[in-house]
């Protein structure tokens, strides 16, 4: 697999690093459409990565004692993907990766179907291991998407960072 560039692949948001001068490219999405997480793995990285790492992030069907029917994820864009992008370009220039790409769901998505893919790419696997760790435990963390459980008797916002 050779790199593609964002044209080719589709991603609307895909741009080499200003931070990093390896020229690592970055991908970030937020959409509401479902995510292709095997394409997301197609599109990622370069014949020269001996490693490509991913996470994907789905919904449960059960959380704090309730049976979950679907979630909701809410975002403030323009926020969103300034803090993902700043969260790519941190894992890019602390590990060698030469490629990361991030796609976040917003709306309704159903039990089950992946709500965060993240992957990674590198000449070695713990680089990628550790940043793909990083990206997701600090989206948790910092960017503002929040995310709403609905059950059969009701439904409640819940704190994201578990």
């Amino acid at each position: 697999m050779t790199r593609r560039s964002p044209t080719e692949t589709g991603w609307p948001y895909s741009r080499p690093s200003a931070a990093d001068k390896r020229n690592t490219m970055i991908t970030i999405v937020l959409q509401q459409e479902a995510i292709d997480p095997g394409r997301i793995i197609r599109d990622t990285g370069s014949d020269a990565d001996g490693a490509l790492v991913s996470f994907i992030g789905r919904v449960r069907s059960s959380s704090r004692g309730n049976t979950v029917l679907s979630m909701e994820y809410e975002t403030y864009d323009e926020m969103a993907r300034k803090q993902l992008q700043k969260i790519a370009e941190e894992a890019t220039s602390r590990w060698s990766l030469t490629d990361c790409t991030v796609v976040h769901r917003y709306g309704r998505v159903a039990i089950g179907e992946a709500s965060i893919v993240i992957a990674a790419s590198s000449p070695h696997r713990r680089e990628a291991f550790q940043a793909v760790q990083f990206i997701i435990d600090t989206v948790k963390e910092k960017v503002p998407i929040w995310k709403k459980e609905f059950y059969s008797d009701g439904s409640s916002w819940i704190d994201g960072k578990k």
